[in-house]
């Protein structure tokens, strides 16, 4: 009895950690970018809205490129969002006070992405709060939306603009 108990146990390990090892084969990064120009008309203190052109994304060749398909992918989470001001140059994220990120395509709704509030740094990157929502169907589409809102705490002089970095986690079923 106790020799079956034990063989049990490490039928059981080794199918969980294979499974981990699949998953770990199975999964990949998925890369893309949006620009977002916030307006020096912007109000402070009160929340403004900015849609971005719609992001197209390159999910058919990274699933090709990762030897899966978009019916294979049972995951998609946001990994990582970073925000980068590109213009102008010299500019740092001391101007706002927090930034909500929001993806929607045509056919889904629109969910939370990414946001920071009370922010405070002065250099010209920051890294948002990730949620966790399931973003297989955002991703598996040919486009899809990002609005923000942000709200400032200082006045702008120009048009301020910053690169989004998205990454995602994308997990595929092997069949």
């Amino acid at each position: 009895m106790k020799s079956k108990l034990i063989a049990l146990t490490a039928f059981l390990s080794i199918f969980f950690s294979s499974c981990d090892a699949v998953d770990d084969l199975l999964t990949f990064t998925i890369s893309n970018n949006a620009s977002i120009k916030i307006q020096s008309t912007s109000p402070i203190n009160l929340p403004s809205e900015i849609i971005t052109p719609e992001v197209t994304t390159n999910s058919s060749a990274e699933f090709e490129n990762n030897k899966t398909k978009a019916s294979l992918v049972k995951d998609v989470k946001i990994r990582s969002l970073k925000l980068a001001i590109t213009e102008p140059s010299d500019k740092t994220f001391t101007f706002l006070k927090s930034i909500h990120l929001y993806i929607s395509t045509a056919n889904s709704e629109e969910i939370e992405l990414a946001y920071q509030d009370n922010i405070n740094v002065s250099s010209n990157t920051i890294d948002l709060i990730c949620t966790d929502k399931r973003l297989d169907e955002y991703i598996k589409a040919d486009s899809y939306k990002i609005r923000t809102k942000v709200t400032l705490k200082e006045t702008l002089t120009k048009d301020v603009t910053v690169k989004a970095e998205m990454k995602f986690k994308v997990t595929a079923d092997p069949f």
